[in-house]
């Protein structure tokens, strides 16, 4: 018959199929991406904002997820009945309660293997009317927690030669803000924090990455709007033209990228800042 290759023969169980490209090349099916399955992820700040989203977009990828909560146990109940998704009380300032609450949530769930450090405060003044109780409040949340919530869980990431860390920064974090010399300390500290542990921890197969969100549509900036004296949908509209896609963001436009640091297949993606920002940094 014309030129019509004969089927190829393939034997093997369903799970080793093979995949086809356009050009006719034959590739063994990516069992890893099953293996996606099995991983137990932890989101700090996960049932609100940015975190909720994470939780649920790491959920639809077959994770078993814990999405640990501060103190609005209303809102955690919520998300939890809405999603089915486990949630954990934490004060993540405390190294003694993050590692309790990682205990349980392995007694629970299994080992941890996907940690988000989300978990973030703003507590805005400038500079020279900053108290010192507003600088530690926000260190203590958006940096030091990452200690707390990384130093417990590693070494079985280490163990079983699979980790994968994410750190919520933000723009601000490289080119400042005003008003919040706190918090833009916080997020560049943050990424030299994830840099390190990716040159430490690469040889044990655990990759480490931030990711800087910029205007995302949440209760933090519906709050920075608030503090301006703006609505919510003139600050959008506002911003909106200064960004090259001219659009603000969307929680889950955050969430899709986390979703794939966290996946088998970013495995060579280590020690990056990913600025999620509908342009380039000017």
């Amino acid at each position: 018959m014309g030129g019509l290759d004969p089927p190829i023969a393939f034997s093997g169980t369903s799970n080793q199929l093979p995949q086809f490209c356009p050009c006719g090349m034959i590739f063994p099916k990516n069992k890893n991406r099953e293996d996606q399955m099995s991983r137990v992820a932890v989101v700090t700040g996960g049932s609100r904002g940015i975190g909720a989203a994470i939780s649920k977009e790491l959920k639809a990828k077959g994770c078993k997820v814990a999405a640990i909560y501060a103190g609005n146990d209303a809102a955690a109940s919520a998300f939890t009945a809405e999603t089915g998704i486990k949630t954990y009380k934490c004060d993540v300032t405390s190294a003694e309660t993050c590692a309790a609450t990682l205990k349980q949530i392995e007694a629970d769930l299994g080992p941890i293997d996907i940690l988000v450090n989300n978990a973030g405060i703003t507590r805005d003044a400038m500079f020279h009317k900053m108290t010192l109780t507003q600088w530690q409040e926000v260190l203590n949340t958006n940096l030091n927690a990452l200690f707390n919530m990384t130093s417990p869980i590693w070494g079985g990431m280490r163990d079983r030669s699979f980790g994968r860390i994410v750190c919520i920064s933000s723009i601000n974090g490289q080119k400042g803000q005003m008003g919040q010399v706190n918090y833009s300390a916080a997020k560049a500290g943050m990424q030299g924090f994830t840099k390190t542990l990716a040159i430490e921890l690469g040889q044990f197969g655990i990759t480490a990455n931030a990711v800087a969100p910029g205007f995302i549509v949440t209760d933090m900036t519906a709050a920075t709007a608030a503090r301006l004296g703006m609505s919510f949908e003139d600050f959008q509209a506002a911003a909106a033209p200064q960004i090259p896609v001219r659009r603000v963001g969307q929680v889950d436009d955050v969430a899709h990228v986390i979703s794939f640091l966290c996946s088998e297949g970013a495995g060579f993606v280590s020690g990056q800042v990913i600025y999620v920002a509908g342009g380039p940094l000017c």
